[in-house]
């Protein structure tokens, strides 16, 4: 059991990790109210912690030790550690708190074997899959956090998570093609007659782009069934889905005809901090 000081340096190491490591999501949390801010914090440090260890390894071995000793904390199996690791005793608290899925915090991990070997995506079907059970299922989660579960949050957590998802496969591909990962579906970059070295090479093309235009098309599709579905939850919990307003501002940016997507960017600070208080203070995602 942690005393106080323990949980406050647990909690404080869980915001500078997601402050860190994902500046929306961490930015997303300022909106809400401390107690539940804390269990979402923890969530999406356990999200970053997880999601990072492929850059954290050199072979895919260490890196499935690594996932398998989040799925025996999850399921209590725990070989030691526990205590000593802050990301791992908020989220127990936040599950014991907050009664979070731990089926879905497990899928999660499972999923993000993936992320370990450079096999490539080979379908939209299966990058679907893999984005629902990863960006939506956080979605899913954090509004467990606010006591809200049922078929319409499913749905909209659903398509937010495959907006958001396709968005960041397309801010990452020159962080992924620098290493040959492909998560981009093999399946698109034919439909439009291209091929995998083409995305490996950085090279943009006419083909090549009509490929990415068509992965974003269906993030826009996504994303605005998931803004269409905002109205239908109850408002308590539509601040859960303030990173779709800077999803919709990315995929603006990546949209535009003189975007290069092999050119690394990122979004500064207080533009997302700006994005997200506009947001928050609109129709949609407050009550």
């Amino acid at each position: 059991m942690q005393d106080s000081a323990q949980a406050r340096e647990a909690s404080s190491f869980c915001a500078e990790l997601v402050r860190s490591h994902d500046f929306v999501r961490y930015a997303s949390s300022l909106f809400v109210s401390a107690p539940r801010r804390r269990a979402l914090l923890a969530l999406y440090a356990f999200n970053v912690e997880v999601s990072r260890v492929r850059t954290q390894v050199s072979q895919p071995l260490p890196g499935e030790m690594r996932l398998q000793w989040w799925t025996d904390m999850l399921a209590g199996m725990e070989h030691g550690g526990v205590e000593g690791n802050p990301v791992a005793a908020e989220l127990l608290l936040a599950i014991q708190t907050w009664g979070l899925p731990v089926v879905r915090l497990s899928r999660l991990i499972e999923e993000h074997q993936f992320d370990l070997y450079n096999d490539p995506m080979p379908t939209v079907a299966a990058l679907e899959g893999y984005i629902n059970d990863t960006s939506s299922a956080l979605f899913s989660l954090a509004s467990a956090v606010f006591g809200q579960s049922s078929g319409g949050i499913e749905h909209l957590a659903r398509h937010a998570g495959l907006a958001q998802g396709m968005v960041q496969v397309m801010i990452s591909l020159p962080l992924d093609a620098s290493r040959r990962q492909l998560f981009v579906p093999q399946q698109v970059l034919e439909n439009q007659g291209c091929g995998i070295e083409d995305v490996f090479a950085g090279k943009q093309t006419p083909n090549l782009r009509a490929a990415f235009d068509q992965l974003l098309g269906e993030a826009r599709a996504h994303l605005t069934t998931a803004f269409d579905l905002m109205a239908t939850v109850p408002p308590e919990v539509r601040s859960v889905f303030l990173p779709l307003a800077q999803v919709r501002r990315d995929l603006t940016r990546l949209s535009r005809a003189d975007n290069n997507p092999f050119a690394l960017g990122s979004t500064p600070r207080f533009q997302t901090l700006w994005t997200l208080w506009r947001a928050s203070r609109s129709r949609k995602f407050s009550a």
